[in-house]
């Protein structure tokens, strides 16, 4: 990329933001337009659930994209030209790229459930309506994806008796922690067995419960919510055995899926998400995508660090680096105290593989290791994540373990 260039990115999330900074290091002078249908300049969305729970500010958690780029906030892209490379806002106006990258993230997924929005409405809104929709939610109810979101939740929170999170993955769990931390009762109801299953296993999933449960919260696990009920506001939450919980604020946290009606209308490959190779390009010469909206190798990774992975890869790219996308090894963390949790890797063990596991539970603390040969592959940490840096840097960066690799789970006071 030359300074003359001028590059448009769809989309003002973390992977948006990342990108727009690393371009600027690496040519200050080239043009970066990014356009984000939100109010807000980009943000850290990873940390919702700290804001709802009064820890940080909005202003705190902005990103910065450098000093050159441009960020039109409140701007809704229509439609991508993907022969021209221009884009198409709502207002009519059309603007010519070089490049455009896309950046449109992941949007809620509102389940099937009856009566989760006013009126009557089919079951299983379409991801891509999601967000046109939000505002059609039965009073009382609320999704938890943006900033909006979160000044929504929490100004309902002092009226609030009893809250009822639907879902128990990431976003339900972090949700119904800064809940509890505002003196909300809160339940969780989560379909699954184990709360957060992608990344936890039983033991871990089961110390995580108990560290909620400690804070307040009631889970019910392998429950299925059929219907809300309340015609102007929302005053239970039904369960397919007929069960009623009482509930007059509602948080929907039943997952995400890749924003691809811009690409999908544009005539690009889209699968899960828009389908890239690895220099981050699509089907289409001179768009790329990038983040939760962009499927690598078949996959959607869905976290921070593999988005900002690619931000960096593509920013390379353009400016002339040669970088290629080889994947991410990603690591989730959730830092609260006694729910801190840091995970990473595929937890199930191979035929050969060695695992370490230590239990506390007079702290509530459970950790777990899955080594290959001399190489750590996987880790699960919940309650006690003092080790989780010196873990994170050997997964990442494939170091050779120690002869015993117990002394990894060792807290730093245990070495005093």
């Amino acid at each position: 990329m030359t300074s003359s260039r001028r590059v448009g990115v769809v989309g003002a999330g973390m992977a948006a933001a990342r990108f727009a900074q690393q371009v600027a290091v690496r040519d200050p002078g080239a043009s970066v337009t990014v356009f984000g249908d939100e109010e807000y300049q980009p943000y850290n969305r990873a940390l919702l659930a700290d804001v709802l729970g009064a820890r940080f500010r909005p202003e705190e958690i902005a990103l910065s994209v450098g000093p050159s780029a441009l960020v039109r906030t409140r701007t809704r892209v229509a439609a991508l030209d993907a022969e021209q490379c221009s884009l198409r806002l709502v207002d009519g106006a059309v603007h010519d790229f070089d490049e455009i990258v896309l950046a449109t993230g992941a949007g809620p997924v509102l389940p099937p459930i009856r009566n989760v929005r006013a009126g009557a409405v089919p079951l299983g809104l379409p991801a891509s309506a999601a967000r046109s929709a939000a505002s059609e939610l039965l009073s009382g109810v609320h999704a938890f994806r943006s900033l909006a979101d979160c000044a929504a939740l929490a100004a309902a929170v002092p009226a609030a008796r009893r809250a009822v999170v639907i879902g128990g993955g990431v976003l339900g769990v972090s949700a119904a922690r800064a809940l509890a931390s505002l003196g909300v009762a809160v339940e969780i109801v989560h379909q699954a067995p184990e709360l957060m299953e992608r990344h936890l296993d039983a033991p871990a999933a089961g110390a995580l419960r108990r560290g909620l449960e400690a804070l307040g919260v009631a889970v019910y696990l392998g429950n299925r919510v059929r219907a809300l009920t309340g015609t102007e506001h929302v005053d239970g939450v039904e369960l397919a055995n007929g069960h009623v919980l009482d509930a007059d604020l509602v948080v929907l946290a039943c997952g995400v899926r890749p924003r691809v009606a811009l690409a999908r209308a544009a005539g690009l490959r889209v699968g899960a998400g828009v389908v890239v190779d690895d220099r981050l390009a699509t089907s289409a010469p001179g768009v790329y995508a990038i983040g939760d909206c962009a499927e690598f190798a078949g996959q959607v990774h869905g976290l921070a660090a593999a988005a900002w992975d690619q931000a960096d890869v593509l920013a390379a790219h353009l400016t002339g680096g040669g970088a290629r996308y080889a994947g991410s090894r990603t690591v989730l963390r959730l830092t609260a105290g006694p729910l801190a949790v840091a995970a990473f890797g595929t937890t199930a063990a191979r035929s050969g593989d060695d695992v370490v596991r230590v239990a506390d539970p007079t702290r509530n603390a459970y950790k777990k290791l899955v080594i290959r040969g001399d190489r750590l592959v996987a880790a699960i940490l919940v309650g006690d994540v003092a080790t989780a840096g010196a873990l994170t840097r050997a997964f990442e960066r494939d170091d050779p373990l120690p002869t015993d690799p117990v002394h990894l789970l060792a807290t730093p006071a245990a070495h005093r």
